[in-house]
Order: C-alpha cells, then structure tokens, then sequence
C-alpha cells in the first residue's frame, strides 16, 4: 500500500470486525447451530472482501459490505436466533460494518473526479 487514506482505514476495520465475527461462536460461546454457521461464514466473507478492497478498491467491493453488514444486523431475526446471547454481537458488528461501508462509499464519492465534456 503507497498511501493511507481514510477509505483505507475503513476497509481494515471491516477487516478487523470481520474477523471479530468469525471467531465470534468461540469468543462468546455461541451455541451451535445457524447462529454459529453464520458468524463462520458471514465473517469469512466480509474479511475477505475487506482485504480484496485494501488490494484494488472497487465500489461493488464496498457495495457488497454495506449489504452483508445490513444482512449481519437483522440475521438474528431471519435465522430465530434473537433471543441468544449471539445478538448483541451481531447487531453491532452489523451496524459498524454497514455504518463503515458506507461511510467508505461517501467518501470516495466526493473524491471522484468529474467528467465534463
């Protein structure tokens, strides 16, 4: 990397929280079950698309980081898991993931140059 941008810091926090949300069922010893596979394979995929954004950035990268922390944020309600002890974990992890994608999002859409002509 020749330069640390905020963007940048962005992505290396989703990859932080990432990681945070896969290893999460044996942090806080999730029971096992759909709320175990998806912190698995939730967090696998944000931390990958994390450093594949920290590598080339690209919008869809950011895109799909934006969705999966929105998809992080509400699965205790889809998967019937929302009276576990895993929920605060999700919902924050959620909400910090979606909140920095799209914070991310922002902030290289007012640097984007534009085209006149």
């Amino acid at each position: 990397m020749n330069e640390w941008t905020n963007a940048k810091l962005c992505d290396v926090a989703n990859l932080i929280l990432g990681a945070i949300l896969f290893f999460s069922p044996w942090m806080f010893g999730f029971a096992s079950g759909p709320q175990t596979q998806n912190a698995v394979i939730t967090g696998l995929i944000i931390a990958v698309l994390s450093i594949a954004a920290l590598a080339a950035f690209a919008f869809w990268e950011e895109w799909l980081n934006l969705l999966l922390g929105l998809w992080t944020l509400i699965s205790p309600w889809v998967l019937g898991f929302h009276n576990s002890s895993a929920m605060p974990v999700y919902v924050v992890i959620g909400i910090l993931v979606a909140a920095l994608a799209a914070l991310e999002l922002w902030m290289t859409s007012q640097h984007r140059p534009t085209h006149v002509g």
